[in-house]
């Protein structure tokens, strides 16, 4: 269980690093009601920001409640689901990518943003795993 735990952990941390922050919130918000009992009693005096309060959590593993275990895992699996869609898109607008968007910076959605603005210019590729994906036009 301790494995999976830090696997969740790595994933929601590694996510935070480079998704748009309204992606975020929706997963965060998730976390912080089901740990919220958890997050007050061991986590309370810990600044937030880069990891630490889901490092906290994971200082305390055992002593959390299968509610916030739930809402860790839950948002641990949600976030394997959106980086295999985000990788597959990346992949299959690769070309759109070098085409479109070569001079934006990744990380915080600028890529994402640069592909939704070029929507009616993209390889029947690229929007086909959009639209598979749910990706496309968010």
């Amino acid at each position: 269980m301790r494995a999976y735990f830090a696997v969740a952990v790595s994933c929601l941390a590694a996510f935070f690093s480079t998704v748009p922050a309204h992606a975020q919130q929706s997963l965060t918000d998730q976390v912080l009601q089901g740990c919220k009992t958890e997050l007050e009693t061991h986590c309370s005096g810990v600044t937030p920001g880069e990891g630490r309060i889901v490092a906290c959590l994971y200082a305390y593993e055992d002593k959390l409640s299968s509610r916030c275990e739930y809402a860790v895992y839950d948002a641990a699996a949600q976030l394997e689901r959106a980086i295999s869609a985000l990788s597959y898109v990346a992949n299959e607008c690769r070309s759109d990518l070098e085409k479109f968007c070569s001079g934006v910076a990744a990380g915080q959605g600028r890529l994402v943003a640069c592909i939704d603005g070029h929507a009616k210019e993209l390889s029947a590729r690229c929007a086909a795993a959009r639209k598979d994906t749910g990706l496309a036009g968010k």
